[in-house]
């Protein structure tokens, strides 16, 4: 049906040009933009050089890094360089899709590419349409004509959440630029109201539990509200009341280095992107100690803690959800410390199942199991998909002030059905932020826990195996130290943490991985383990996280930062 309509909407009369001038509105990186503009194509961890290649002959239609070239957001990236190469290799690129794909083939024609494709056009209509002939730009506005029609009658089959809200943002966006399109404009914003009423919860959050995903969300929100009021057209009250939803719920997640936690398939966002999204939206409400979007938040002094305090997603929301539950990160400062492995879904399959185990993720797995089950391998929208199945269904979280600072108690029964055990966890930072401790707690809650504990004892009279990890970023220099009682971390800014623990488990330092967009392969990092065996009905492990003496509350961090690119790989 998508190709379908595609044909059909090379009828529609094209516009005649644009109501008025678009500002570019997205970001883009100048770096990237000047790789591919020296033909290295790095898209989904794979790197293509192919100087002088178009970029639509450097990988096939049904390659996994197809979406990411017709969705065009590397225009971004060409057009933070800006000079007159990447304008030619812009609009190159920009009329070979034309020609090779207007009239409604390859895999851009579906409703989200669409509309993120739409977006990106028009942002750069004048770095794309510049010193072009007029059968060029003829060209050029009958396609934005085709692809606006196409959605206008194919947006209703998008997956509820990103996709969808890409979608009807692309739709306004043009109806509101395009000459003869403002027909399209109430449609799409109506059908954006009920979205946002619908898809963006109370907390101000998905369903997928995704941040950057709500990132994205928040962002093309704003870019719609600020289309809307330079055309002098009234902002829907409901999409104004997500924003204001969204904005707080950004911040809870919101790491001290300006990042956001990386959990349930999202990065931390490119640098800056958050920060300007969140002065867009005009929200300054800050986030009050409740679950936002089922994460929990510490913060004191320069260090923020993020804890996954929620089932995770379950049904078609959980196509790229993690088993992370009671997992956090912190950081300090500028320098992330504790993290989680990450999105492996652009270093391939295996990688992808890898960052959604338990094990990828700074909280206990038990017994090689995770805290939830991937399913059985299923198709959704045409994509081959693993959902979250045997998911924990009871996660209690309490946030309260102690005489010290602050803590956070979660729990999850995950681990229930299959060894009769329940995880809970109990954090507490100190008022200054200096010190993070623990505990990790697996203990049974019935007699019909006891029952299955016993049962999961027969199978290994040994006990149970668990292992605690925290994942390290790959720029903190780790070392056991003190004879192997504790761990010295190391941060690029000077900072020393010191890691302890209370002697219930075995101590290791064993290697790990960083899974982050834009890089070639997985960073090789390091993992700090408690490993032990639940041999009774209560198992309990206790550790520290702590500056050392001699490291200030504050420092002057004027480390460069590691940036990811073709030259650390």
């Amino acid at each position: 049906m998508n190709r379908f309509q595609a044909r059909l909407a090379g009828r529609k009369r094209p516009p005649t040009g644009f109501v008025s001038q678009p500002e570019p509105q997205s970001i883009g990186l100048f770096a990237k933009g000047r790789q591919l503009c020296a033909g290295n194509f790095l898209f989904a961890g794979q790197l293509v050089e192919a100087p002088d290649t178009s970029i639509w002959d450097i990988a096939t239609e049904e390659s996994p890094i197809a979406p990411l070239l017709h969705g065009c957001a590397w225009l971004d990236d060409l057009a933070a360089v800006g000079d007159h190469k990447a304008r030619t290799k812009a609009q190159d690129w920009v009329f070979e899709w034309i020609d090779r794909y207007g009239r409604g083939r390859g895999p851009g024609w579906t409703p989200d590419l669409t509309g993120r494709r739409l977006i990106r056009w028009i942002n750069h209509g004048f770095f794309i349409m510049r010193s072009r002939e007029k059968v060029d730009i003829d060209k050029y506005l009958t396609s934005l004509a085709r692809q606006t029609l196409f959605l206008s009658r194919r947006w209703k089959s998008t997956l509820p959440g990103l996709p969808r809200f890409e979608a009807l943002s692309g739709m306004i966006y043009a109806g509101l630029s395009l000459e003869g399109m403002s027909s399209h404009v109430a449609p799409a914003l109506a059908a954006l109201s009920r979205d946002c009423r619908d898809q963006i919860d109370a907390e101000g959050g998905l369903q997928t539990r995704n941040p950057e995903e709500l990132l994205d969300v928040l962002t093309l929100l704003c870019w719609v509200v600020q289309a809307l009021e330079e055309s002098e057209r009234p902002v829907p009250e409901t999409v104004t009341a997500a924003i204001n939803r969204i904005a707080p719920t950004l911040r809870a997640m919101r790491h001290a280095d300006g990042g956001l936690a990386r959990f349930h398939g999202g990065g931390r966002g490119i640098d800056g992107r958050l920060d300007y999204a969140l002065g867009a939206s005009g929200n300054k409400d800050l986030p009050d100690h409740s679950r936002h979007m089922g994460y929990g938040r510490l913060a004191a002094g320069r260090t923020t803690v993020v804890i996954d305090a929620a089932p995770p997603p379950t049904g078609q929301a959980s196509y790229d959800a993690h088993a992370s539950t009671c997992a956090f990160e912190l950081t300090s400062g500028r320098r992330p410390v504790v993290v989680s492995c990450g999105s492996g879904r652009n270093f391939g399959a295996d990688w992808r199942r890898f960052g959604r185990a338990t094990a990828s993720h700074s909280t206990l797995s038990l017994a090689g199991y995770s805290s939830s089950r991937l399913g059985v391998p299923s198709r959704l929208n045409g994509i081959r998909h693993e959902l979250l199945v045997d998911t924990p269904d009871l996660v209690p979280a309490e946030y309260s002030t102690t005489q010290f600072g602050t803590r956070y108690e979660v729990a999850h029964n995950g681990y229930q059905m299959t060894h009769g055990l329940t995880h809970a966890r109990t954090l507490d930072l100190s008022v200054e932020g200096r010190d993070l401790s623990g505990e990790d707690l697996l203990t049974t809650l019935s007699d019909a826990d006891k029952l299955r504990f016993d049962r999961a004892l027969e199978r290994d009279a040994g006990g149970i195996p668990f292992g605690l990890r925290f994942h390290l970023h790959p720029e903190v220099e780790a070392s056991l130290d003190m004879g192997g009682t504790a761990v010295s971390l190391t941060l690029k800014s000077g900072e020393i943490w010191v890691f302890r623990h209370d002697g219930s488990a075995e101590m290791r330092l064993e290697p790990s991985v960083f899974l982050e967009n834009g890089r070639l392969k997985p960073r090789a990092t390091q993992q700090v383990v408690l490993s032990g065996r639940a041999m009774s009905y209560a198992t309990r492990v206790r550790w520290t996280l702590a500056k050392a003496h001699e490291t200030p509350n504050a420092v002057r961090d004027y480390a460069m930062d590691d940036p990811a690119g073709l030259e650390n790989d």
